[in-house]
């Protein structure tokens, strides 16, 4: 776990601060300091008290359950992330393209800080939410209606908007917060592939889907 949060970590640092070509930006450190506090604090949380939930969201990418149309989108997203990662720092850093005030950046902090809240309780709620989209038929794997999936059906991607508002406001990038629709429906395609998958294997999760309307966001999707 450690090793895996530190090469992402790493990976995106050296994104950042290379395309940012300042070494010493302070808002990509603190970035990167706030989302290492939060993943370690979370994994090692986890580590103890649900083990079984590491271990699935360690295991290899390459999954034999896994759906062909997963792979790719994966694939896409982690590089559309990373270009993400390089846009921002060209704006915010290596040319200065916006100009964002320190009360956007410290909202910026905190939504990113709210998307790790709602991660935990996602995880504590659904012990099978694994990275890939697949079930877990050897874990005996059950359809997820506490916590936060008693109101929307995909928590974690609820907690990703929040994210995915947050790093460019802290960071400083308009350019990389005017993104944020594209990436929005990105994380919608995927949630409508899950739930035609999780429909065909698990037999509760039409009755789930009735009862919580709503995929992300109450009243609205």
């Amino acid at each position: 776990m450690v090793i895996q949060a530190g090469v992402a970590l790493v990976v995106v640092g050296a994104v950042l601060l290379l395309a940012g070509g300042d070494w010493l930006w302070p808002q990509a450190w603190a970035f990167l300091a706030e989302m290492a506090l939060f993943c370690l604090a979370l994994g090692f949380w986890f580590a103890r008290y649900d083990p079984e939930l590491v271990s699935s969201r360690l295991s290899s990418p390459i999954q034999t359950d896994r759906k062909p149309w997963d792979r790719v989108f994966m694939a896409t997203v982690a590089t559309a992330f990373l270009g993400w990662m390089v846009l921002i720092a060209l704006d915010a850093r290596r040319f200065h393209w916006s100009d964002m005030s320190i009360w956007c950046q410290a909202l910026g902090a905190i939504l990113i800080a709210l998307c790790m809240i709602v991660a935990e309780f996602t995880f504590r709620a659904n012990t099978f939410a694994a990275p890939q989209s697949r079930t877990q038929g050897g874990r005996d794997q059950r359809v997820a209606t506490t916590g936060p999936y008693a109101f929307v059906r995909h928590p974690i991607y609820a907690g990703a908007l929040l994210y995915l508002l947050g790093a460019p406001l802290l960071l400083g990038s308009w350019c990389g917060f005017l993104l944020f629709p594209l990436l929005a429906i990105g994380l919608g395609v995927r949630a409508l592939g899950e739930e035609r998958m999780l429909r065909s294997r698990l037999t509760d999760y039409d009755i789930y889907t009735r009862r919580v309307r709503f995929r992300f966001v109450p009243y609205i999707w």
